[in-house]
């Protein structure tokens, strides 16, 4: 890819993102941090050090903005996303220090249902079992973290 080519890219990126709601955004960046994870396992298992770094610390920088966007007056279920967020911010120093792949892996298995309640709950289709707080609580549980 050319710079101008990947200039307009990032622009057109840029502007997308600029322009997007609050819950887009969200969606946005729950899609990214399971994008990250599996780049990082990958990484990981190929002995890509440097770039599984590079993937775990954008995934804790992702985890540090959705944690302090967090309204805790706005809904009931934030104390608990928010252990869940302190939770994967830990696991996340531990994966990339022990340059563990298979907890790379576990914590996309973590957030992927996550990622997927916020897509559901911004795109407005219903969803009987998986909201946000359903889906933090059982992925919390599941690993053994908070909740």
């Amino acid at each position: 890819m050319t710079y101008a080519l990947q200039t307009r890219r990032a622009r057109f990126i840029s502007d997308g993102v600029a322009a997007a709601s609050p819950q887009t955004l969200l969606v946005l960046l729950a899609d990214r941090l399971v994008l990250d994870l599996g780049r990082a396992e990958a990484a990981q298992r190929a002995g890509d050090l440097e770039k599984a770094n590079a993937q775990l610390q954008h995934a804790q920088a992702i985890i540090a903005e959705l944690d302090g966007a967090l309204d805790h007056d706005a809904w009931a279920g934030a104390k608990e996303l928010a252990a869940l967020y302190g939770w994967l911010q830990k696991e996340l120093v531990t994966a990339n220090v022990t340059r563990n792949a298979d907890l790379t892996a576990q914590l996309r298995v973590v957030v992927e249902p996550l990622a997927d309640a916020w897509r559901q709950a911004v795109t407005g289709i219903p969803s009987v079992t998986t909201t946000p707080a359903v889906a933090a609580t059982t992925a919390a549980r599941s690993f053994g973290g908070v909740a």
